[in-house]
């Protein structure tokens, strides 16, 4: 068996390097030594081994507040932090210590590596795995993590492993003055894994990529804002809104005014292309999504109940669960389908191909509007190029650093109009995508 665990180890290593262009030798050395199954001990390891994230804890309402985040984009933000032996790093968000343990591989025993999690049960959960793993000098701490760990600061890097929608003062405290801080930024419904360094009196973005986490509770828990429209049917919005979950799922339930789109795109371009751009243009932007009795990626394939039945046709589908995006108005709702035809869903199977033609489908009292609404947003994109995270820059200045009563801050002079402020209790965000230099 011990064998077939090594095969299976650095298979999920060479898949994971491969599909997403890991630079870092150190990173990469991580992937194929350390064993994700030993932190995931109540699954089969060859679920273990599957780039996939497994939800690992979930609230009474059902919805998933701790996992296993996804080995592609550990990889991916492991690879933007920049890691060297001997850095000293916090990680916020435990989760089951697999990404502790390979932090504390890659910065050896003259590093250290500290991990918060909120809850107990998870803090005590990651430091036994870890224990068994042979990474017992991992410092695992039950604390909120926006307070950070000032006991063993300072810190040469600081790495979020749930989605957050600002930065802690205590953060910025506890790092040193060349520190990297990687985090996953809700900028207004679209995340980002963004690299920040310090620059000229703020954190500017040196690197970002597109992700997806659970969002970060306690006193840094972000505007978004969750509701269950229906048991596993579950809609997400930016901020706080006074929502009717009764009265959605009856709109949703009625007829459907559809929109044709005319644009051709993937489910990658809709979730990391279009959310952005309606994150910047649309402040009414919302995520639908539903899951399967389980959930999980190792339930046995199953079409989930389709409250929906139109949305059986997302832009995003699998054996389990299915998403979409759209917009969200006082009184309806309009989400992007796809031509797919029914049939294929019933399957129980992904896409056969990466590409489809979008739909708007408005619900509701005033369907047609918020469908034509979602289907001009969709042209104009496209119209754009399909624009995603290329160019695109996010720079943070914390309030604390700022005068009283200074003005937000701008994108720099010759970006785009592709841009946005967005405001927080601690920081102010400018999300900004630059122009490409003329050529001489």
């Amino acid at each position: 068996m011990g064998d077939e665990l090594t095969r299976m180890r650095e298979r999920l290593a060479t898949q994971v390097i491969a599909a997403n262009h890991i630079g870092s030798d150190l990173v990469a050395d991580a992937l194929w030594t350390v064993p994700r199954h030993l932190f995931l001990p109540d699954l089969p390891p060859e679920v273990a081994y599957r780039d996939d994230a497994i939800v690992t804890k979930r609230d009474a309402d059902g919805l998933a507040i701790s996992s296993s985040s996804q080995p592609g984009i550990m990889a991916i933000m492991l690879d933007q932090l920049d890691l060297a032996p001997g850095h000293r790093v916090l990680e916020i968000g435990a989760g089951t210590g697999y990404n502790a343990a390979l932090m504390r591989h890659i910065v050896g025993p003259s590093g250290r590596v500290v991990s918060v999690d909120i809850d107990s049960d998870l803090a005590d959960m990651a430091r036994s795995h870890l224990a068994g793993a042979g990474y017992p000098d991992v410092t695992v701490v039950c604390a909120d993590g926006a307070e950070g760990c000032a006991a063993h600061a300072p810190y040469d890097r600081l790495i979020a492993t749930v989605g957050v929608s600002d930065l802690a003062p205590a953060w910025l405290a506890q790092v040193t003055p060349e520190a990297r801080i990687v985090v996953p930024l809700d900028v207004g419904g679209t995340q980002l894994s963004v690299a920040f360094g310090r620059s000229e009196g703020h954190w500017a973005s040196r690197s970002l990529a597109p992700c997806g986490f659970i969002r970060m509770r306690g006193t840094l828990a972000g505007p978004e804002h969750t509701v269950v429209i229906q048991p596993g049917l579950v809609l997400r919005v930016p901020a706080r809104r006074d929502l009717q979950p009764a009265t959605l799922a009856a709109a949703l339930a009625g007829p459907a005014s559809e929109h044709p789109t005319g644009v051709r795109t993937g489910p990658a371009q809709v979730f990391f292309g279009l959310s952005l751009w309606l994150t910047i243009h649309e402040p009414r932007l919302c995520l639908l999504y539903e899951e399967g009795p389980d959930g999980l990626p190792h339930a046995p394939p199953q079409p989930v109940s389709r409250a929906a039945p139109r949305l059986g046709q997302a832009p995003l589908i699998g054996p389990d669960s299915w998403a979409t995006i759209g917009i969200l108005g006082a009184d309806g709702i309009a989400l992007l389908t796809t031509a797919w035809p029914a049939a294929e869903w019933g399957q129980g199977m992904a896409r056969p191909t990466p590409s489809f033609m979008l739909t708007a489908a408005g619900f509701g009292p005033r369907a047609a509007e918020l469908a034509a609404d979602l289907a001009a947003h969709v042209q104009a994109w496209h119209q754009a190029g399909q624009p995603d995270t290329d160019g695109l820059h996010v720079d943070a200045y914390p309030k604390a650093d700022a005068p009283a009563g200074a003005p937000a801050p701008q994108a720099p002079a010759g970006s785009s109009a592709d841009r946005m402020v967005a405001d927080r209790p601690r920081t102010r965000f400018v999300v900004y995508r630059a122009r490409p230099e003329s050529a001489p």
